[in-house]
């Protein structure tokens, strides 16, 4: 008789704190800390609730041993045969920060709603939820995670967008397309790659209006794109960028009137993972005649800029023996005295940019997503690079490292210069922003930190560096930080995980949204002010956009967008 009626008396009260509290711990303090801090401590949390879960259900539930034993082992193994049977796009994290919390949740709601019924029926309903909250996750897909890490889930039937394939029907694979009359030598290049010519997102002498209810953004084109998170390289009538498409990794050209694609040259190559999803991560370099992009595989390849011919190619991870980064390679080629410098994970290498033959390879270590940075630090130009150890300067001519500061972290974003020469740098973010003066003293160089400020985290979004101020986005939110102390100017303004560049002459920022809005935001210290707003495209957008000329190009894993914006005295 005791055996039939156990169920009456398990003891429930400490399995209903525990699933509150994890639920609390993995959901509210991600909503209470944004960005990857807010994550990283929810899924701690949740994990040492999940941990009084166990202890409950196995010694404190007075449930019988066998129903303990049995449903913790049925939920081992659901788990487990879930991840064995789950979608190529559910990475780890999903298990432990949405299958676990839920798993653990239901478990505990239907042991109270059963806690009356008869042995037989009330072990029927306990099983079918465990396997439903276990093998139930076999049927869906993720499509990666937004800038707070909150993940986007799909059903698995769904499958990928194939949009790239209506962009570029009739192209071939090998870049044979032709052109047109574009120029190839260079004088034409108004945005030659990753955030413009110095790498620092300004975008000088375009004076643009600012009333768009009076001047609205004119669209010229609108249309899908392959999966990536490459910007724009733009010469001329054409831009430039990559992006994949089923199995192949593209560099594709189109016209910038009509958004028509010219030509394209692919690999047959495919980079994924579950965070971000599929497709490169860097943009293209124009330089000169060529073309020059990295792969997210690590394969560099250099093309004719005028018709996507391939001049070189080289697989830069095997010759150099990096392993392939979780979030794959992340950089954008940069060209210096006749040299393709890039960086795979925590080495420079660089090659001939005529010929690929290899030139130099540096022996940095620690994880990096961030690109080479071409600067003059106290009248010598050098490449910054940010590696896991911290800042260097080298030596482009051989590869060479002049200097380092040590500052352990996860960089993804590019370092930038003052007015003065100094060097702003951040890390993770976490960490926020460091100002470094680095000098050289005879021979020797010498790194001094002035300040460090945590009133700007950057996480994976670049900021711009104009008069005595910085701007950029403090987690979800763009701030303004004064350089003399890093101390906060002003903060305002939600904006997600989005990109900016800097207008200077009119004191602007062209922001774009992590959910694909445009908006125009004064580059002024005297509080936060929107100008302008508009709806660009849809999607989650983490690409970095270009103003060039009159036309700004925006894009995503998804779509993109060409716009013809009204001059200032519209």
């Amino acid at each position: 008789m005791k055996d039939k009626s156990h169920h009456k008396t398990l003891r429930l009260w400490p399995g209903v704190v525990a699933v509150i509290l994890l639920l609390v711990a993995r959901f509210g303090i991600k909503a209470a800390v944004p960005g990857f801090d807010g994550f990283s401590k929810g899924m701690m949390g949740s994990m040492a609730f999940a941990a009084v879960f166990v202890v409950w259900w196995l010694f404190l539930s007075r449930a019988a041993w066998i129903e303990r034993l049995a449903f913790f082992g049925l939920m081992i193994a659901g788990m487990a045969g879930t991840w064995f049977l789950k979608d190529e796009s559910m990475g780890p994290l999903w298990l432990i920060g949405y299958a676990m919390p839920l798993l653990l949740t239901s478990f505990v709601v239907a042991a109270v709603a059963a806690r009356k019924l008869a042995d037989g029926p009330r072990r029927m309903i306990m099983t079918a939820v465990i396997l439903l909250f276990t093998l139930g996750w076999t049927a869906a897909r993720t499509t990666g995670i937004d800038g707070d890490h909150v993940a986007e889930f799909g059903l698995r039937f769904q499958g990928e967008s194939d949009a790239w394939s209506q962009a570029n029907v009739g192209l071939t694979s090998s870049g044979q397309a032709e052109a047109g009359d574009s120029d190839d030598s260079g004088a034409g290049d108004i945005w030659p790659g990753f955030r413009g010519a110095a790498r620092n997102g300004n975008v000088a002498n375009v004076p643009i209006a600012t009333d768009w209810q009076k001047a609205p953004l004119d669209m010229l084109w609108r249309g899908p794109v392959g999966a990536g998170w490459s910007s724009f390289a733009v010469r001329g009538d054409y831009f430039y960028t990559q992006e994949q498409q089923g199995d192949y990794e593209a560099v594709t050209c189109y016209h910038m009137e009509t958004g028509e694609p010219v030509w394209q040259y692919r690999d047959e190559v495919r980079f994924f993972e579950s965070n971000a999803g599929a497709g490169p991560r860097g943009t293209p370099t124009l330089s000169g005649s060529h073309i020059y992009a990295l792969g997210a595989t690590g394969i560099l390849n250099a093309l004719e800029a005028s018709s996507g011919n391939l001049v070189w190619s080289r697989n830069v991870a095997e010759e150099n023996q990096v392993a392939l980064p979780d979030w794959g390679f992340s950089s954008s080629p940069l060209v210096i005295d006749g040299l393709v410098v890039v960086a795979i994970e925590s080495k420079l290498a660089a090659y001939d940019a005529a010929t690929g033959d290899p030139r130099w390879s540096d022996d940095g270590t620690g994880p990096s997503y961030s690109s080479p940075h071409l600067a003059t630090v106290d009248g010598v130009p050098q490449i910054l690079q940010l590696t896991g150890n911290g800042l260097s300067g080298v030596n482009p001519a051989d590869g060479r490292q002049l200097w380092e500061h040590s500052w352990g972290g996860f960089p993804m974003i590019q370092p930038a210069m003052t007015e003065d020469g100094d060097i702003l740098v951040s890390v993770t973010g976490q960490t926020g922003v460091r100002r470094l003066s680095v000098a050289r003293q005879n021979d020797e160089w010498k790194v001094e930190e002035r300040w460090t400020s945590l009133k700007l985290k950057p996480y994976f979004n670049d900021f711009v560096v104009h008069g005595n101020h910085a701007y950029g986005f403090d987690g979800r939110i763009l701030a303004c930080i004064d350089l003399r102390d890093g101390s906060r100017v002003w903060k305002g303004g939600r904006y997600g995980n989005g990109q900016l560049v800097l207008l200077p002459e009119q004191n602007l920022l062209l922001v774009l949204s992590e959910k694909g809005e445009v908006a125009l935001v004064n580059a002024t210290p005297d509080g936060y002010t929107e100008r302008a707003s508009w709806k660009a495209i849809e999607g989650k957008t983490w690409n970095h956009p270009v103003l060039a000329g009159d036309v700004l190009l925006v894009r995503n894993a998804e779509e993109m967008a060409g716009f013809r914006v009204a001059p200032a005295d519209a």
